[in-house]
């Protein structure tokens, strides 16, 4: 992972548009939520739930990092450990095309890994751009990095990544969001949807009910290849 960091800034860099010769006016936005989180599959358990969102948007560039943290304990046992961060470019092309690179890191105690971390290059395209309807695609190459909990063996594989993320504006109030990612893989799939609804109740202040489904085709042993979360927080956004 840390070898994709420095070939990341290189090609911030080279590509035209980045640096002092870019636009210098940038917006930042973010999210950042707190709530109740129940998990069904390899914990189960209700817990609490943070996660965490920054987005920096330029001439040319977007930058997103996204973090989730979710730790719960009962009667002295920890019952749910994971954490997960990621962090993504896109370089536009032009109003509806970009290219990308993401790089992701999960670090779940439950899962039958230590870490699995992957790195990505691609494209993406806005093929739906409309005030209450959005949608984007996104297909790349990468690899994925897995260090096995039980026994410490370490395996490395090429993967591919495809990705949709839809976005519809029901009201003035509320929006409704579904985000499908697969890493389609050598040695296993990881697919992943994420389908949330958004209300604004007052000011920055929102309530969010989402749910989660993750599946990897193939898990250690005495390891669930489903996993599901329902949560309910409370979202600022600033």
């Amino acid at each position: 992972m840390s070898r994709m960091i420095p070939f990341m800034i290189l090609l911030g860099a080279a590509l035209p548009g980045h640096g002092a010769m870019a636009n210098p006016e940038s917006t930042w936005k973010g999210d950042a939520e707190l709530g109740v989180l129940k998990t069904n599959g390899n914990t189960r358990n209700q817990n609490i739930t943070f996660k965490g969102k920054i987005v920096n948007d330029r001439d040319k560039w977007r930058h997103t990092v996204t973090g989730e943290a979710l730790n719960s304990s009962e009667q002295g046992n920890t019952t749910a450990e994971r954490y997960f961060l990621s962090g993504k470019s896109d370089y536009k092309l032009s109003d509806k095309s970009y290219i990308f690179g993401l790089l992701t890191y999960e670090n779940d105690r439950f899962s039958g890994y230590d870490y699995r971390a992957t790195e990505t290059l691609g494209y993406g395209r806005n093929v739906i751009k409309r005030d209450i309807l959005t949608l984007d695609l996104e297909a790349g190459l990468g690899a994925r990095q897995s260090k096995l909990g039980a026994t410490g063996e370490n395996q490395n594989e090429g993967l591919i990544h495809l990705a949709g993320s839809l976005g519809w504006k029901i009201s003035d109030t509320s929006t409704f969001s579904e985000d499908l990612s697969s890493d389609i893989g050598e040695k296993s799939t990881v697919t992943k949807s994420v389908t949330a609804l958004k209300t604004q109740i007052v000011g920055n202040l929102a309530s969010k009910v989402s749910f989660t489904a993750k599946y990897t085709s193939k898990v250690p042993a005495d390891v669930t290849k489903l996993d599901t979360e329902t949560a309910v927080t409370l979202v600022y956004s600033f």
